[in-house]
């Protein structure tokens, strides 16, 4: 078990392209060293590795997104409604981390976007080399948007640069507005929090106010978006947050 995120060592990555590819491992390194310098190891190795690919996407022009929440909050139904709504316009593709199946993959395929799959087994995130494999599967065109869908966990995403422009923390209304309090790290580092499934909140006892307070104490100025993917609640101001985005990928 690895003691940087408590993910089984003995669990390569499988990386496969909807409809069929090849697999490829991604070995995680555990020399026998004291925990503090065994993080440092890991997480240094994983920042070189995520320079490579900041620099490979920024050449070509590409977006590159690292979507997070807890397991339920609804990533894959506002990745899907998203792609849909944006492959008109351009280029999608999708890193879809899950520890098992290629279900999520499948829907944003069929949503229209380039997607590849990555099983952690019992791994809990994705890493920068795990990103890069699926870029080279991928790879995507110059100019394209690329959502890395990562592990359902509000912990060891956080602790994982993969390359991209920009955070973005996804939670629901159905979860405690001290969500912010509890998991720091992940949302201090949040460049944009999505507040999904606003449509439920006549029906749950959810203090907007009081989540939106919490998040800035971390990160002061953060923007909260509130948006139902279901029913198409403030997409627009997350497709605009998305052109902002892109705007210096571009330029």
């Amino acid at each position: 078990m690895c003691e940087t995120c408590g993910c089984d060592a003995g669990d390569a990555a499988r990386l496969t392209a909807v409809g069929g590819g090849a697999a490829h491992a991604h070995p995680h390194p555990h020399p026998h060293e004291r925990v503090i310098v065994l993080d440092h190891r890991v997480l240094s190795h994983n920042d070189d590795l995520a320079a490579r690919n900041r620099a490979w996407l920024a050449e070509r022009g590409i977006l590159a997104l690292n979507v997070m929440s807890s397991p339920g909050s609804g990533k894959t139904t506002l990745l899907e409604r998203t792609v849909a709504d944006l492959s008109p316009s351009g280029p999608v593709a999708v890193i879809e981390g899950d520890q098992e199946t290629v279900l999520d993959a499948r829907r944003l395929a069929a949503a229209g976007a380039s997607t590849v799959q990555v099983n952690t087994g019992s791994g809990c995130h994705l890493d920068a080399a795990m990103v890069s494999g699926a870029l080279a599967e991928l790879a995507p065109p110059d100019g394209a948007t690329v959502f890395v869908e990562n592990v359902g966990n509000l912990v060891c995403p956080a602790l994982f640069d993969l390359g991209e422009r920009a955070r973005v923390v996804l939670m629901s209304v159905t979860e405690g507005a001290d969500k912010p309090l509890k998991y720091p790290h992940m949302f201090r580092g949040a460049d944009v929090l999505l507040l999904n499934k606003i449509d439920l909140l006549p029906y749950v006892d959810f203090d907007v106010d009081a989540c939106r307070d919490a998040a800035r104490r971390l990160c002061p100025g953060l923007r909260m978006l509130p948006v139902s993917a279901t029913r198409g609640d403030g997409l627009g101001d997350w497709y605009d947050w998305l052109d902002e985005q892109a705007r210096p990928v571009a330029g």
